[in-house]
């Protein structure tokens, strides 16, 4: 009897479910080296930093989770860490829309155009895609490479995607900079990094935000 799961089963779906995985598994995996080798990464020069960051700018697509990176690099670098940080971010960005461009996205979008319906409510949409973009990478509780590859996926365009990742991590990276810059211990930091009162109001904050402006935008561009 024939089976219909290898048609089911696409390259976008597949990266999908391993960017919904994969950053759980290294958030472990990064708190666990982080406190093993505290005093060796303290110990690490410029040239180590840029390395580090260079290679977080394509392990971020779907590996380690840039919230967490802000974390440890707040911590071991100061309010220097926020431009390794915003390298990280586009680097994330770019990587995840080279891999749309290698995966099956045009068949995602063959798909999609079948159904009327899907086709008109994802056309209005991306008619205000800087607005959900902004509110999608607002939250700090959407996965970093999941959106991304969404994004990528829909056929926003990369500026849009690129200015509105912008403007959406800033917040959420600044705090977990600064989170890390004022811990005194890194195992505190990384067990649980949202303990100041002050930390866990503007996390709230923003979920709530992003989640009211996505609701908001995504209403107004089905009523046009």
């Amino acid at each position: 009897m024939k089976t219909t799961i290898p048609k089911n089963i696409t390259g976008p779906a597949i990266a999908g479910l391993i960017l919904s995985v994969t950053p759980i598994v290294f958030t472990s995996v990064l708190t666990y080296y982080a406190i093993i080798y505290e005093p060796v990464i303290a110990g690490f020069s410029t040239w180590q930093w840029i390395g580090i960051t260079l290679t977080c700018a394509v392990t971020s697509a779907g590996l380690t989770p840039p919230t967490m990176l802000a974390l440890i690099f707040g911590y071991f670098l100061g309010w220097n860490a926020i431009l390794p940080m915003f390298v990280i971010n586009f680097g994330g960005i770019l990587f995840i829309n080279l891999i749309v461009r290698w995966l099956d996205h045009d068949r995602v979008l063959a798909f999609i155009r079948r159904n009327p319906k899907a086709q008109s409510v994802l056309d209005r949409i991306l008619n205000n895609e800087l607005e959900v973009i902004f509110y999608a990478k607002l939250s700090p509780i959407l996965p970093f490479g999941l959106t991304n590859l969404l994004f990528a996926l829909s056929g926003a365009r990369l500026k849009n995607i690129l200015l509105g990742g912008f403007l959406g991590m800033t917040p959420r990276t600044i705090l977990a900079v600064w989170s890390g810059h004022e811990a005194h211990a890194i195992k505190t930091l990384l067990d649980n990094p949202n303990q100041g009162s002050w930390t866990q109001i503007i996390v709230v904050a923003l979920v709530i935000v992003s989640m009211a402006g996505l609701w908001r935008t995504i209403q107004k561009s089905l009523k046009q």
